[in-house]
């Protein structure tokens, strides 16, 4: 992944309700979800929305894809993992840096 990607992709998760929309797509899985579900779910309004979505499909966070009437939006789970592989490649030098029977902390 290419620094400015990895810029872009933080960029448009450094919101609140960008940030909740990728967090609702992300549970929803593979089938994700259309704009009526997430305005409902997250209960922003749906021009608000129409926003985030646009800012989350430009840094490739997210696809969308019409199926009949229905826009269906969807988490790219590939640029997620990569921009987490992005993010933790070199941690604690390449060394093991997780605290035994935690996945919370390093031990660096």
């Amino acid at each position: 992944m290419e620094e400015n990607d990895v810029v872009r992709s933080l960029a448009a998760l450094a919101q609140p309700i960008r940030l909740r929309v990728f967090r609702a797509l992300v549970v929803a899985g593979p089938s994700g979800l259309t704009p009526s579900a997430l305005t409902e779910a997250l209960e922003v309004s749906a021009t608000g929305l129409s926003f985030h979505l646009k800012e989350l499909v430009h840094a490739s966070l997210i696809s969308q894809e019409r199926q009949g009437r229905n826009l269906i939006y969807r988490a790219s789970f590939d640029r997620m993992n990569a921009l987490l592989g992005y993010l933790t490649e070199n941690c604690c030098q390449g060394e093991a840096c997780l605290v035994e029977g935690s996945t919370a902390s390093c031990d660096c």
